[in-house]
């Protein structure tokens, strides 16, 4: 089979399960659709809360473990590492194996890895742990994007998919205040130990419910030198963006990284259009709807996901609110991404994804740039506005840019688009939250030595300027221990301000690129091999 056939064929015929004699009924639980839909949505959860959820343990596992900050950091960048890098091989696999099969072991391993962590006495073993954990949720999502396109048919995916993004949105917005909770009045283990009843419930529920569907025409073998330099490129380049705010954008080791990701990037294409059944068929990019789908993610995962980044810090270091409080004043933007997200599938099957996500990311601009005002005594209302706004934008983008992408590849490929579709948002998370920390960095180390000055504070070494600074960009006051409280309180000041200049003109550069999303939303459309007599099951 060659790349153009994968592209070309499309059709009812599919949409194959893997046993005839497994049919689903409107009585049956087995390949029900909405129940599909709750299945993938447990396994889904755990994934996504361990975005933000951990963030909240990592000063209690430093704390426990003796580990300095750089371990902990790898923490977080090992899971997103290993994620990042493993997504569209992932969905690779479902399309081969199957996404039911995928799921479930993508499923078990995450629990399992998850339990382990929990059960660790060394940073070195939980992050390790955390490597597996990313690798098995790499399995898990792009399957059950597989399995919603297999399921629901067109007139319904939306909504579907809409569900699903509620799921995502609120379980990365609540993570926090999960987080808190547990590490506040249990422990910071409780924090991996809730997965494993989590993964064991979607476990029964997927071997119970989930329905193997194939399509006729899957790929039968595998490009192993295209996963090769795939992965590869991914890692070169996630790795420059994970380290360039140490090594800093001018460094020679950051651009060698990106260089060499580009180089790996290229020999990938260039092999793609050699092999008989490519990883990716470069073919997919043809189609110019699912090409912005996947640039209107990074667009989107760039100014939320860096914008979001600094108001945590606001939340905690300027306002000085616990990790509770700070997550439940993130409620408005968790609540908007509830209620939007099922609207804005039915608002985009019944006018298309082309206005409902240029206006979502238009609502996306506006919340970035009000953002932008935020000031160091604003109050709770103000940023309720904000955050309920940039929900309710983010709410038709997170579920018509996965539509847009998942539809308009075949059913062949769903695996490999919902890879697409993940990898676009870890790719687009990390590029915002190293761009805008770059933005935030210039800004602080330039405004820092003046805004000290006029405050009368006494001088600063270069050394503990640069200490000073490190910690204002976190929005934290460097006061050191014994120092006179009217004078703490004046370093905390300057502090403060410098850091809120730094995130206003990082939210504007948010903002700017929420409007270049804009215009890549006009490009898209529905999906073009979304079958309208496809899934089987009665809704």
């Amino acid at each position: 089979m060659t790349s153009q056939t994968a592209i070309d064929s499309t059709g009812p015929g599919d949409r194959t399960p893997a046993d005839p004699s497994e049919e689903p009924s409107a009585a049956g639980l087995r390949g029900h659709p909405w129940f599909t839909l709750l299945t993938v949505a447990v396994g889904v959860m755990m994934v996504a809360l361990d975005g933000t959820i951990v963030a909240i343990a990592n000063p209690a596992i430093a704390s426990d473990l003796g580990a300095t900050f750089a371990q902990v950091q790898w923490i977080t960048n090992a899971y997103f590492l290993a994620l990042a890098v493993s997504l569209i091989t992932a969905g690779k696999l479902g399309d081969r194996f199957g996404h039911r099969q995928t799921f479930l072991i993508g499923v078990v391993g995450f629990a399992a890895a998850s339990g382990a962590i929990g059960l660790s006495d060394s940073i070195a073993l939980v992050v390790v742990f955390r490597v597996f954990q990313g690798l098995f949720g790499a399995l898990l999502m792009p399957a059950a994007l597989g399995l919603l396109r297999a399921t629901f048919p067109a007139e319904k995916l939306n909504m579907a998919i809409g569900l699903w993004g509620m799921v995502i949105g609120a379980s990365t917005a609540g993570g926090p205040i999960l987080g808190g909770v547990l590490v506040e009045h249990v422990n910071w283990q409780s924090v991996f130990f809730i997965n494993v009843p989590v993964g064991a419930l979607a476990l029964v529920l997927g071997v119970l419910i989930l329905l193997d569907h194939r399509a006729e025409n899957a790929p039968r073998s595998f490009d192993l030198l295209g996963i090769a330099l795939l992965s590869g490129a991914m890692f070169c380049l996630v790795w420059a963006l994970i380290k360039a705010p140490a090594w800093g954008w001018g460094d020679g080791a950051t651009w060698a990284f990106v260089l060499g990701s580009a180089v790996l990037f290229a020999a990938f294409a260039y092999w793609e259009t050699k092999v008989r059944e490519p990883l990716i068929p470069l073919g997919l990019f043809r189609s110019v709807p699912l090409s912005a789908g996947v640039i209107l993610m990074v667009l989107m995962a760039v100014a939320f996901l860096g914008g979001l980044f600094f108001v945590t810090f606001y939340l905690q270091n300027v306002h000085g609110m616990s990790p509770i409080d700070a997550g439940l004043h993130l409620l408005p933007l968790t609540g908007m991404m509830i209620v939007g997200s099922p609207l804005a599938g039915a608002l985009i099957t019944k006018l298309g994804p082309r206005i409902p996500l240029a206006g979502g990311m238009a609502a996306t601009a506006i919340a970035m740039y009000g953002m932008s005002t935020l000031e160091t005594d604003t109050g709770s209302g103000v940023m309720s506005v904000w955050f309920a706004l940039l929900g309710l934008g983010l709410a038709p983008v997170m579920v018509g840019a996965t539509e847009v992408i998942v539809g308009n590849a075949p059913m062949e490929l769903s695996g490999v688009a919902g890879g697409l579709q993940q990898a676009a948002m870890q790719i687009g998370g990390s590029l915002g939250t190293a761009v805008l920390g770059a933005v935030m960095a210039s800004k602080v180390d330039s405004d820092l030595p003046a805004n000290w000055k006029d405050a009368g504070l006494p001088p600063l070494t270069p050394a503990q300027l640069d200490q000073a600074s490190e910690a204002v960009q976190v929005g934290a006051a460097p006061v050191p221990k014994g120092t006179p409280e009217a004078l703490a309180a004046k370093i905390a000041g300057v502090a403060h301000d410098t850091f809120i200049s730094g995130m206003s003109l990082a939210s504007l550069v948010a903002s700017g690129v929420a409007v270049v999303a804009v215009v890549v939303a006009l490009f898209t459309r529905r999906g073009e091999n979304a079958d309208a007599g496809a899934g089987a099951a009665h809704i």
